[in-house]
């Protein structure tokens, strides 16, 4: 499940149009509106979390994009509940920029917070679910 944190801005003349309700229907999406000002013939805005398959993500994106709605993604950050983390490893195969490694002297899980890029793939696959995704709520309007 491939999961997208979005703030949607609706030009004046989209807003009275049913377009979200088509990402649900035509792209098998689910989506979670944390946030909306749509008001008809007023520009509209919406911070909405999409889920579903990677592809009919980047579909739903390319035609909310086609309807002249401006798509911007909200900043995120991983970040480890140190209380949780068992130091398994299980995060460390999947993570693509070698922000979480095994120290080889102490056997422990290293997080690096610096070289993550915020993909989620660790919070995927820890099974105590110790890595948890923050989004950076100072953006989520800027």
């Amino acid at each position: 499940m491939h999961k997208r944190m979005l703030v949607l801005r609706f030009p004046p003349e989209i807003t009275d149009k049913p377009i979200v309700c088509s990402l649900s229907r035509e792209y098998n999406l689910c989506f979670n509106i944390l946030k909306a000002t749509i008001l008809p013939g007023h520009e509209g805005i919406m911070i909405l979390e999409l889920s579903g398959h990677k592809k009919q993500v980047q579909e739903g994106l390319r035609y909310l994009r086609s309807q002249g709605v401006k798509v911007k993604s909200v900043a995120q950050e991983i970040r480890r509940n140190d209380e949780l983390c068992l130091m398994c490893g299980a995060c460390t195969g999947i993570c693509p920029t070698r922000a979480l490694y095994i120290d080889q002297e102490t056997r422990e899980v290293v997080f690096d917070p610096e070289h993550c890029k915020g993909c989620g793939l660790c919070v995927a696959v820890c099974p105590v679910r110790a890595m948890e995704i923050r989004f950076a709520t100072e953006k989520l309007l800027s």
